[in-house]
């Protein structure tokens, strides 16, 4: 069975192919701009094969699109910035999270919910090197060490490089399930009630075990990316053990923003967050 093509060929396939159909064009008339077989627009439209940036530009020109959606599916289609950063981690790194992470690094917002673990963008190093260690696949101290540091070659990315808007929910029960030493959960505690009480572009709110249930509790892992200069694109990845899945469709991003919706609803407020944080990490 072949593998389904990565999601950020089809996204980009699907919007070239939106765009087309909006102006009534055919396979050939794409192909004429390109001055290939039309058997090729079609592989690059259902996401069977990638296309470089410069004949990407001259689809979208032809096609009316304006410069800032076309910067945005460019950085989408051009996986080579993100696999500069990335690469030397590839083979630590399952197939579906790489292709989150490569379109993480266009995304202009973020929104990431976890049932039981601190997500990966606020781990401190001490709690991101405990999960490795527990796990069975990664047999290796260098493949464990490298899955530590793709996280933090992921933060400092994001935070430090790129800053998009980030909305994380936590689990109450992430902040009492032990990882590491007690002292690495004072660390990780104390990390978080500090971002949660001072950043201006990371918003941070706990969904506590009042909550009762909720939309999401069938859902240990779900991150949200949009893009704001093209609204009509996104991406869902779903946590697994093998890397989870990304979804990309217009209905599986509606259906997973509602959930997104629920969560936020139900979780404490970003200020009472802070509070029940700052509690926990001076207990």
């Amino acid at each position: 069975m072949n593998a389904a093509p990565p999601a950020r060929r089809r996204i980009v396939g699907r919007a070239l192919r939106r765009y087309r159909d909006n102006l009534g064009h055919t396979l050939h008339d794409a192909a004429a701009v390109l001055e290939c077989d039309p058997s090729k627009i079609s592989r690059i439209e259902t996401g069977q094969r990638g296309i470089r940036v410069k004949e990407l530009r001259e689809l979208l020109t032809e096609y009316g699109i304006d410069d800032e959606r076309q910067a945005v599916l460019a950085a989408i289609a051009d996986p080579r910035g993100a696999r500069r950063r990335y690469g030397t981690y590839a083979d630590a790194v399952p197939g579906a999270w790489q292709d989150y992470l490569l379109l993480e690094t266009a995304a202009s917002q973020v929104s990431i919910y976890e049932a039981q673990r601190i997500p990966a963008l606020l781990q401190t190093p001490e709690y991101a090197r405990a999960p490795p260690a527990a796990a069975p696949a990664l047999g290796d101290e260098e493949s464990r060490d490298k899955v530590v540091e793709a996280t933090l070659a992921r933060q400092s990315a994001i935070l430090g490089e790129r800053k998009p808007d980030i909305h994380l929910i936590v689990g109450e029960a992430a902040l009492h399930q032990r990882i590491g030493s007690e002292n690495v959960m004072k660390g990780q505690l104390g990390l978080l009630a500090g971002i949660s009480g001072d950043s201006e572009v990371i918003t941070v709110q706990v969904l506590p075990f009042t909550s009762g249930v909720h939309a999401a509790a069938a859902v240990a892992s779900l991150a949200i990316l949009r893009f704001a200069e093209a609204p009509d694109l996104g991406a869902v990845h779903l946590g697994g053990a093998g890397g989870g899945l990304c979804l990309e469709e217009p209905d599986d991003l509606a259906a997973y923003a509602r959930v997104f919706q629920d969560l936020r609803m139900s979780a404490l407020s970003p200020a009472q967050s802070a509070l029940m944080l700052q509690g926990l990490a001076t207990a």
